[in-house]
């Protein structure tokens, strides 16, 4: 069909019988001059001019791609009304001039008096309702399945238990919990089968000399003597494959399990806050000593009681569940409202759709793109029930008092672990509210609690060797709220702004230079008005008095290397200045994460400590999930940093079951990649539950 201005077209299209919903498709080898598409019912007058198009129907804007979804006319037909515009600034074309030439490119704006164009219009039937139930189903069916393989995961350890029980009984040793993907009963430790599981790097664990009882075991460290000492003496010896068994108590302390034991583990929560009861108040030299020694380990930053830290965690959980209610609700109000006025004005203009793979249900316009974001749900509620289990496991071991789960391994801390489950829900419903109706000003409800996941998953993973010393949940979520606080900034006024760009990349450096600091000196560096002296100080003293190399060597060259890539990136912003400025403060989120997440496994390694099976499968498959997910991601299917004519030229038609396109796809594998990132978190140190604290090292 040619159409050009100053005349009118229109067809009329009747329904089949059993057909009630169709998809009109427009296409054109031409993106100018601009048109609009319009979908009428059958009435007069018919509006077919420019300054009438938008009063009744359905309509969009159009370069060379366009596509309605209509269902349940009452005449049971429709008029498919083309209209060329006066004129192309609202399809993305330039207003001042028009090229006169007839010879002139197609993608060029076209003259006034020459504004034709020729289109193609094609009516075909949308999808059954039978359609809709079977996405449905398979959408629950992928993630439902991953409830199914956790239970048989928990009913094969349940069994593996089952056949330890007659070896235990058999050998009078203690009931231990199993470092498990739930966290269940503990295997007996290699070393109780007669050789050591820590040989290969001499972690001094249990030897064949060791009692074979709890009581035997603590009855023996009633009077042993502390194994090291402060910065200065000699190193403590890590590596000793045929050492006697060690005194499990913790360092720089007089506590043996003994005492530790014989405490009340569950005491009430009520009247213990952290500022009270810390139990370094008033040896603040003693922490300056701790911390700042060469070579620490977990049980040096350790030492606060349990029941403020795990309160201090839990506060994280309760902080983020109050955040989540009071973001999520008006953000639902205000898309509803969104879809209200596409819905009553017919402007397809106003959201941002896949229009080739956009499928009504109700009132909204994509309801694929809202259930493809299930996952996020179900799986931040599966990864809530193993941290319960997990929780439930290690609380019954305190119980009971088990010499393990009091004086071995990581830390347990949940509270953390809760408020990631609980962020990866969030994330999947503002995800759905964001693709109710997709749009410059809504994107910010995609990417909040993306940054929360990234800045919690960085929090965990230094709250495994740094208990005593991560940030307050007050603190951390400040900070979120402050990248939040930027990403609305630059989305508002970063889009070609010199000055924020300037001021933006000047508080990424300083921000990055603090943290260094803090993260290297362990928290005992102080910013106060001492600071220049002290910063001149240091200078003079390793750098112009005698050069000599960091003392942390490790740490040094983590924040090296972290202060390479923030540079480099804040370089990037201020010289290309990305519209996207949501998507590019989450980019650097992430490459913070996925540096110290290099760094943390490299470590691990280095410091002779291994990665047991089930984590080791989570990271090869979360790694392979990831790379498939963002290939599905960079596909592009629409953008709102252009017009929504233009958006409409990338949009593509389902790839899966004819209802999901490569953006629910994307979807659905980065909630498993997630939920896969979580579990690696969880189990990644599972190898240490049988690990003194004084024999692991903090990096």
């Amino acid at each position: 069909m040619s159409h050009h201005h100053g005349s009118w077209q229109y067809f009329k299209y009747e329904f089949p019988e059993g057909v009630d919903s169709v998809i009109v498709k427009v296409t054109s080898a031409m993106a100018f001059p601009c048109s609009v598409i319009s979908i009428q019912d059958v009435v007069c007058p018919v509006y077919d001019l420019d300054n009438n198009v938008a009063f009744i129907g359905m309509y969009q804007t159009m370069t060379k791609k366009a596509a309605i979804t209509k269902k349940d006319f009452p005449s049971n037909s429709f008029y498919v009304v083309v209209v060329v515009k006066t004129e192309d600034e609202v399809c993305g074309g330039a207003l001042p001039y028009y090229p006169l030439s007839r010879d002139a490119l197609p993608d060029d704006p076209v003259d006034q008096h020459n504004r034709q164009k020729t289109l193609e219009v094609m009516v075909s039937p949308a999808i059954t309702s039978e359609a809709y139930v079977r996405s449905m189903l398979f959408c629950l069916g992928i993630f439902l399945s991953f409830y199914v393989l956790t239970l048989l995961i928990a009913c094969w350890e349940s069994c593996r238990q089952q056949k330890r029980k007659g070896l235990l009984a058999a050998m009078d040793s203690p009931s231990l919990d199993t470092a498990s993907l739930l966290g269940h009963g503990r295997s007996v430790p290699d070393s109780f089968l007669g050789h050591s599981p820590y040989d290969s790097y001499g972690y001094g664990s249990f030897g064949n000399g060791s009692s074979s009882s709890t009581e035997g075991v603590t009855d023996s460290l009633c009077s042993v003597e502390v194994p090291y000492g402060y910065v200065g003496q000699e190193q403590f010896k890590r590596r000793t494959p045929s050492a006697p068994m060690r005194p499990l108590s913790i360092a720089m302390g007089e506590r043996s399990l003994e005492h530790v034991a014989g405490r009340p583990r569950m005491d009430s929560l009520s009247s213990v806050e952290e500022d009270d009861y810390d139990t370094l108040a008033d040896i603040d030299y003693d922490k300056n000593v701790i911390r700042t020694k060469q070579y620490l380990c977990v049980a040096d930053l350790a030492r606060k009681d349990k029941r403020v830290l795990r309160k201090k965690y839990q506060i994280y959980f309760w902080n983020i569940a109050t955040i989540a209610v009071f973001y999520a609700l008006p953000v639902i109000q205000l898309v509803i409202t969104y879809q209200t006025v596409v819905n009553v004005t017919g402007n397809q203009d106003i959201c941002y759709y896949n229009f080739l793979c956009a499928h009504p249900l109700g009132n909204l316009s994509a309801f694929n793109n809202i259930l493809s974001n299930l996952g996020y749900v179900l799986l931040g509620l599966l990864f809530l029930l193993i941290i319960l289990q997990r929780e439930i496991n290690y609380n019954r071991a305190l119980m009971r008092n088990d010499a393990y789960a009091l004086e071995c391994g990581i830390p347990k801390h949940f509270g953390l672990f809760y408020a990631m489950g609980t962020a990866l829900m969030m994330e999947g419903l503002l995800s759905a509210c964001y693709h109710v109706c997709p749009n410059y000003t809504n994107f910010q409800f995609d990417t909040s609690f993306m940054y929360m996941i990234a800045g919690l998953c960085m929090l965990k993973l230094y709250q495994k060797r740094h208990p005593d010393i991560n940030a307050s949940a007050y603190s951390a979520y400040a900070c979120l709220a402050l990248v939040i606080f930027f990403s609305v900034v630059g989305v508002v006024f970063g889009k070609g702004n010199t000055a924020f760009w300037i001021v933006f990349s000047v508080i990424h450096i300083v921000a990055t230079l603090l943290l260094s600091t803090q993260l290297y000196y362990m928290g005992r560096w102080k910013l106060d008005t001492g600071i220049l002296r002290r910063i001149l100080h240091v200078l003079y003293t390793d750098c112009i008095r005698q050069c000599s190399g960091p003392m942390y060597v490790d740490r040094m060259v983590l924040l090296v290397m972290g202060n390479i890539i923030n540079w480099s990136l804040a370089a990037y912003g201020l010289i290309v200045r990305p519209n996207d400025f949501a998507s590019y403060l989450l980019a650097i989120g992430i490459c913070n994460l996925l540096l110290y997440f290099a760094f943390y496994i490299i470590m691990k390694l280095r410091s002779g400590e291994r990665i047991k099976l089930i984590p080791l499968l989570c990271i090869i498959g979360t790694s392979v999930v990831w790379g498939f997910a963002l290939f599905f991601f960079f596909q592009g299917l629409s953008t709102w940093q252009k017009t929504p004519a233009e958006s409409r030229e990338h949009n593509r038609d389902c790839i899966l079951l004819d209802f999901f396109d490569d953006h629910d796809i994307w979807h659905f594998l980065s909630s498993i990649a997630m939920f896969g990132s979580f579990l690696v978190l969880l189990t990644l140190d599972d190898d240490l539950d049988c690990v003194q604290r004084d024999k692991i090292y903090v990096f």
